[in-house]
C-alpha cells in the first residue's frame, strides 16, 4: 500500500477537548533560531494562534505558517488567545512544526528567568518582551555552569563498588527458597530475626512453584510450619545468613543469642534417593506452569496438561528440607540453649491438631501421616520444645526433617534413618557439579563472583521440567514463564555455555504456542510473541545451531506471520504517523492497550531475528520476513518521530531543555505529566508507563541506533525524571536504560546503575532479589536475570563485528594484583577466554583474549582503565584509544595479547 504521509504535523494531530479553564488569557511569545533558513507551522492545542510576526530575520508568514529566507538569527513572534497556563490536564502546548527539527512545548513553562534553550536543535523560546539573542541565553545558560545528572556522575570522582552504595540503598532481606532443581517441590523460608517479614518465628512454606500446599489435615487451606532456636524475637539484630561457598542453594545462619552461636543449615533433597546430576527428577513443565501465577493455557494445552497432573501430584517419593542447628557455647559458664520444633501454623494462636511424640520425634496429625521428624544429638527429641545446658566450648545439635506433603509412619521410620551429613554431601556435589557445567568468571569484586554462581543456580531452581531431557519452563519467581521476562534468564544460561538448558527452555514457548503462531503465556500480556522469538535469534546467535533452526522453522515462520497479519490489520489511513502498521495491546499488567513502543520495538526485533534465522539455513521465507521487518522498523520509526515533535521538552540539569516521547503513538506527551485527566499510578510509582515500558524500547530492540540523537535525548530526559541513584523506581529492571549506558561506554553512569539497583533489590547475604522495591514477589528471577547480563555486558558486549572487553568494569578491579579471568564464557562470536592482570606496581597491566571458535570478531576491543587514570607510556598488542582508555586490536587472529605499560 502506497501511503501519502504528509511531513508535517498537523494532518494527524490528536486534539484532547477540555472545558474552558479560569485564568484563561492571551501570551505572547517568541521564538529564535541560530541560523538557517527557518520554515513550518505553529498549532496551539487549548488555544489559538491569532497572529505570527517576523521579528527578526526577513520572510512570509500566513495564518499559522512562516517561511524565513535569511540565514542567521531569525526569531517569530507568536500572539495566542484563550490559553490555559494552570498546572492541570489541558494546559496549553505549543507546537512548532519545523522539520526536521519539530518540537513542543507547554506555554507555562516560557519563562524569562529559565527560557526554553535546546540546542540540539538551535532554538530559544522566550517571553515576548525578553530582548535576549539566542547566543545570549546561551551564554546566561552556560555561565551557570550547572549540570545534567549524568553530567554529574560522568564528572565525579569514580568510587564504584557495592561499598559505595550500601549505606544510601534499600538494605531489603528476602525470604529464601530451596528445592533441588527441575521439580516444582520448593520451600520458602522466612526468618523472623530478619526484616522479611513481621512473624514470630521462623516460617517453613511448601510450595508447588509458586502455589501452597495443602492438606486435607489443614481443611485443605495452605499449610505452614513455625519453629525456633533461641529464646526468641529480642531488641537486638543478631543473625546472619549466607549461602553455602557464597552460591549453593543450601541456606546457612548465625544466630548469636549471647553466649550461645546457633549455625544453622538447611537445604533440601529427596526422601530415599541421593541428590545427584545422573538422577531422572523433575516436575512435567506443564504441571509445572499450572501452579505458577498467572499461566495461560488454551483448551488443547489444558487436556494435555490433565492427562498429567495426576501422576505428577502423587510422586513416588517426596523432597524433603533437612535442617540442622549447632548451639555452640561461646561464653566461660554453662548456658541453655533452646529449640522449638516445628508444627502447623505462622504463630502461637494458630491451634492445628497434631501431636507429637517423644518416643520417636515424630510430629503426626490425627489422619496418621508424619509431617516432621526431630532429634537432638542424633536421638529422638524428647519434647517439641527443649532446653539443654551446654558446657563452656560445647555445643549440642538439633536436627529436624520436614517432607514436602506428609507421608505415613513407615516411610516417616525410613526417613528417620538418613544421615543428615551424608544427605549434606551429596547436596553440595551436586550444586558444584552443575557449577562445573558452566563457565567460569573470576573476579576482583567478591561478592560479585559469588552472585553470578548464586544467580545462576537461582534461575535453574525454578527452571522446572523433567531431567535429562525435555521442555522446560523458565519461571520468573511466583509467575509462569513470559516472553519478556524469561529473556534474560534464557540468554544468561547462552552466556554461560548452559546451551542445552537454554534450547529446551525456548522449546516451551514453542510447545505453548496457539494454533495461529500466537505466544501467551501469562496475564494476557500481548508483547510474548516477538519477544520469544528476539530470544529464539540470539540462542542462534550464540549456538549457530542450525540442526534447531531447522527443526523450529516451521513454528518460526507461523508465529512471523501472525506478526505480520497483526501489523496488517493496522495499515489504516487514519493511523497515518500515530501507529500505522503498528500492533497494539498491553505489554505488562497496566491495561493500556495502545500502539506501545515496548511491543512494537520486540515485535520488530523478534521478525528481525527470523529472517536472520531463516538465511542462516537457506529458507525460502527468508527475504520476505526481512522485507516485513524492515518496512516495520520504518513504520515504527515514522510515528516515533511524529509523537517525539508533539510531546512537549522538559528542562534537564544544565538548563538545556529536552525533547521527549510518549510510551505510545496515542498519546501527546509524557503520561507521568497529565496531559489528559486520569489516575494511573500502579506499582509504587506514577513513572511505570513512561520509564519502564516506554520508548527506550526503541533502542533496546535496534529500531533507533544507539548513536543517534533520538537515543541520546531518550536517555537524558529519562535520567533527570525518571531515575534516583540513575536507577528507575519500583521495578527499575524494566528500564532498559543501562544497556544503552553500557553500549555508549559509559563507565560512570552504568555503575551507578549497576550497584544501586542490586543493592536495593537483593538480599545482601543471599543474593535473591525482589520483583519491587516495596518488597513484593520473593526469588524473582527476571530481576536477577538481567543483573546478570548487565554484568555480562560490563564484562563483554559484542558490537556488530566487534568485540568489547571490560568496557563498563570499575577501574578499582585493575588495581595492583587483581586479575579478571573469563573462561569459557559465550558470545556471538563462540567461547572465549579473556584474562587480565594488573601489575601496575611494577609498571604494567596485561591481558589475553582468545576465541577458539570458528566465528571470530574482526575487532577486539580491550578497556584497561588504571586505577588512578594514568595513561599509559607504551602500547603492546593494538592501538590505544585514549577516550576509552581501550587497547583495539584490528584483524583479530583468534588470539591477542595486549599490555599498557605505565
Amino acid at each position: 500500500m502506497k501511503r501519502n504521509f504528509k511531513c508535517g504535523l498537523l494532518a494527524a494531530f490528536t486534539l484532547f477537548l477540555f472545558k474552558p479553564a479560569q485564568g484563561e488569557t492571551d501570551l505572547r511569545i517568541r521564538i529564535e533560531w541560530k541560523q538557517g533558513q527557518q520554515m513550518g507551522t505553529i498549532r496551539v492545542d487549548n488555544g489559538y494562534v491569532s497572529r505570527l510576526t517576523i521579528q527578526k530575520g526577513r520572510g512570509k508568514v500566513t495564518e499559522d505558517s512562516y517561511h524565513f529566507t535569511t540565514d542567521g538569527n531569525n526569531a517569530l513572534v507568536v500572539d495566542c488567545k484563550e490559553v490555559n497556563l494552570q498546572v492541570s490536564p489541558g494546559a496549553t502546548v505549543i507546537t512548532v512544526d519545523n522539520q526536521p527539527n519539530a518540537f513542543s512545548f507547554f506555554l507555562r513553562d516560557v519563562t524569562s528567568d529559565y527560557p526554553i534553550y535546546i540546542p540540539a536543535y538551535g532554538v530559544v523560546v522566550l517571553e515576548a518582551d525578553d530582548p535576549r539573542s539566542y547566543e545570549a541565553v546561551e551564554r546566561a545558560v552556560l555561565s551557570r555552569k550547572s549540570k545534567t545528572k549524568i553530567q554529574q556522575l560522568t564528572d565525579s570522582p569514580e568510587e564504584a563498588s557495592f561499598a559505595s552504595v550500601e549505606n544510601r540503598t534499600r538494605d531489603m532481606s528476602v525470604p529464601t527458597w530451596l528445592g533441588t532443581s527441575r521439580d516444582f517441590r520448593i520451600f520458602q523460608i522466612t526468618e523472623a530475626l530478619s526484616d522479611q517479614s513481621p512473624g514470630e518465628a521462623n516460617i517453613i512454606s511448601p510450595r508447588r512453584s509458586v502455589t501452597a500446599v495443602t492438606l486435607p489435615e489443614t481443611e485443605n487451606q495452605p499449610i505452614n510450619y513455625l519453629y525456633t532456636v533461641g529464646r526468641g524475637v529480642g531488641v537486638q539484630d543478631n543473625i546472619a545468613r549466607r549461602l553455602d561457598q557464597g552460591a549453593l542453594p543450601i541456606l546457612h545462619s548465625t544466630l548469636t543469642d549471647d553466649d550461645i552461636q546457633y549455625h544453622s543449615t538447611t537445604f533440601v533433597s529427596f526422601e530415599k534417593s541421593a541428590l545427584s546430576l545422573g538422577s531422572r527428577f523433575g516436575t512435567d513443565f506443564l504441571v509445572a506452569d499450572s501452579h505458577s501465577g498467572g499461566h495461560m493455557f488454551t483448551d488443547a494445552q489444558r487436556e494435555i496438561l490433565d492427562a498429567r497432573l495426576e501422576s505428577a501430584l502423587n510422586p513416588e517419593e517426596e523432597t524433603v528440607l533437612y535442617f540442622r542447628s549447632e548451639a555452640v557455647n561461646t561464653g566461660a559458664v554453662p548456658r541453655y540453649a533452646w529449640f522449638k520444633a516445628p508444627r502447623p501454623g505462622t504463630g502461637w494462636h494458630h491451634k492445628k491438631a497434631y501431636t507429637f511424640d517423644a518416643e520417636t520425634g515424630f510430629s503426626t496429625f490425627p489422619s496418621g501421616r508424619v509431617f516432621c521428624i526431630s532429634r537432638l544429638n542424633g536421638e529422638p527429641l524428647r519434647n517439641e520444645e527443649i532446653a539443654v545446658l551446654v558446657p563452656p566450648g560445647e555445643k549440642v545439635v538439633f536436627e529436624f526433617y520436614v517432607p514436602h506433603s506428609p507421608i505415613d509412619n513407615e516411610r516417616a521410620t525410613a526417613l528417620a534413618g538418613q544421615s543428615f551429613a551424608q544427605r549434606y554431601t551429596e547436596a553440595k556435589k551436586f550444586w558444584q557439579d552443575k557449577l562445573a557445567q558452566a563457565a567460569t568468571i573470576k573476579l576482583p569484586e567478591k561478592r560479585i563472583e559469588e552472585m553470578i554462581r548464586a544467580g545462576l543456580l537461582h534461575l535453574d531452581l525454578i527452571t522446572f521440567g523433567n531431567d535429562p531431557e525435555g521442555t522446560l519452563a523458565p519461571n520468573i519467581g511466583v509467575y509462569s514463564p513470559i516472553g519478556t521476562e524469561s529473556a534474560p534468564i534464557i540468554q544468561f544460561y547462552n552466556s554461560m555455555g548452559w546451551q542445552d538448558v537454554a534450547k529446551r527452555s525456548l522449546t516451551y514457548f514453542l510447545d505453548k504456542q496457539h494454533e495461529d503462531g500466537f505466544i501467551q503465556n501469562f496475564g494476557g500480556y500481548m508483547v510474548e510473541t516477538g519477544a520469544a522469538l528476539w530470544t529464539m535469534g540470539e540462542y542462534f546467535r550464540y549456538t549457530n545451531d542450525t540442526e534447531w533452526a531447522r527443526q523450529s522453522a516451521s513454528k518460526l515462520l507461523k508465529s512471523a506471520d501472525y506478526l505480520i497479519e497483526w501489523r496488517n490489520q493496522n495499515k489504516k489511513e487514519e493511523l497515518e504517523g500515530r501507529g500505522y502498521g503498528m500492533i497494539s495491546g498491553k505489554v505488562a499488567d497496566p491495561e493500556d492497550h495502545f500502539h506501545q513502543f515496548m511491543l512494537n520495538g520486540y515485535a520488530y526485533i523478534g521478525l528481525s531475528r527470523v529472517a536472520e534465522v531463516l538465511a542462516a539455513i537457506g529458507h525460502q521465507e527468508a527475504d520476505r520476513i526481512g522485507k516485513e521487518a524492515a518496512a516495520w522498523k520504518a513504520d515504527i520509526r515514522e510515528s516515533f518521530f511524529h509523537v517525539m515533535a508533539l510531546s512537549p521538552v522538559v528542562p534537564l540539569g544544565d538548563g538545556t531543555w529536552c525533547p521527549t516521547a510518549p510510551p505510545w503513538t496515542e498519546s501527546v506527551g509524557l503520561r507521568a505529566l497529565y496531559m489528559k485527566p486520569e489516575a494511573f499510578w500502579s506499582h509504587g510509582t506514577v513513572t511505570v508507563s513512561d520509564a519502564m515500558l516506554g520508548p527506550l524500547y526503541l533502542v533496546f530492540c535496534e529500531v533507533i541506533d544507539a548513536d543517534e540523537p533520538a537515543a541520546r535525548m531518550l536517555l537524558d530526559y529519562h535520567s533527570e525524571l525518571f531515575y534516583q541513584g540513575n536507577a528507575a523506581f519500583s521495578q527499575p529492571y524494566y528500564s532498559r536504560h543501562n544497556w544503552l549506558q553500557a553500549k555508549l561506554g559509559m563507565s560512570k553512569p552504568f555503575l551507578e546503575t549497576y550497584y544501586s539497583t542490586f543493592a536495593a533489590l537483593a538480599d545482601r547475604e543471599t543474593y535473591t532479589f525482589w520483583e519491587h522495591l516495596y518488597k513484593v514477589s520473593p526469588h524473582k528471577t527476571h530481576e536477577e536475570g538481567w543483573f546478570l547480563m548487565e554484568t555480562r555486558w560490563m564484562l563483554y558486549m559484542e558490537d556488530g563485528n566487534a568485540l568489547d572487553i571490560f568496557k563498563t568494569i570499575p577501574r578499582a578491579w585493575m588495581a595492583d594484583g587483581e586479575e579478571i579471568v573469563l573462561d569459557g564464557v559465550q558470545s556471538y562470536f563462540g567461547p572465549l577466554r579473556v584474562e587480565a592482570k594488573s601489575n601496575v606496581g611494577k609498571g604494567y597491566i596485561e591481558a589475553t583474549v582468545e576465541s577458539t571458535g570458528d566465528r571470530k570478531p574482526e575487532t577486539v576491543r580491550i578497556r584497561l582503565p588504571h586505577p588512578d587514570r594514568r595513561k599509559p607510556l607504551h602500547v603492546d598488542g593494538g592501538t590505544y584509544d585514549e577516550k576509552t582508555e581501550s587497547v583495539v586490536v584490528t584483524d583479530f587472529s583468534g588470539k591477542a595479547t595486549v599490555r599498557l605499560t605505565f
